[in-house]
C-alpha cells in the first residue's frame, strides 16, 4: 500500500499492485485496474519511488530471535 494525497490535500493509500496507469496531465492520474480514477498531488517519480519503497519494505526478511 502507498500513501497519496488527493488534489484537496486529503490522504488516502492504494495497494500499488492495482495501478494500471499513471499519468501527468498536467495534475497526476491514476487509473485502478477497475477502472477508478484519482488525480493526486504527487508526481510520477513520486508515485514510483513510494512503489520501490514499499516493495522494497516487503520483501526484507524477518529476523527473530
Amino acid at each position: 500500500m502507498i500513501e497519496l494525497t488527493r488534489l484537496n490535500g486529503t490522504k488516502f493509500v492504494v495497494n500499488s499492485d492495482h495501478i494500471e496507469t499513471v499519468e501527468e496531465r498536467p495534475d497526476t492520474v491514476i487509473t485502478m485496474l477497475n477502472g477508478h480514477k484519482y488525480n493526486v498531488k504527487e508526481s510520477t517519480e513520486e508515485i514510483i519511488s513510494a512503489i520501490q519503497t514499499f516493495r522494497r519494505h516487503c520483501s526484507k526478511p524477518i529476523i527473530t530471535e
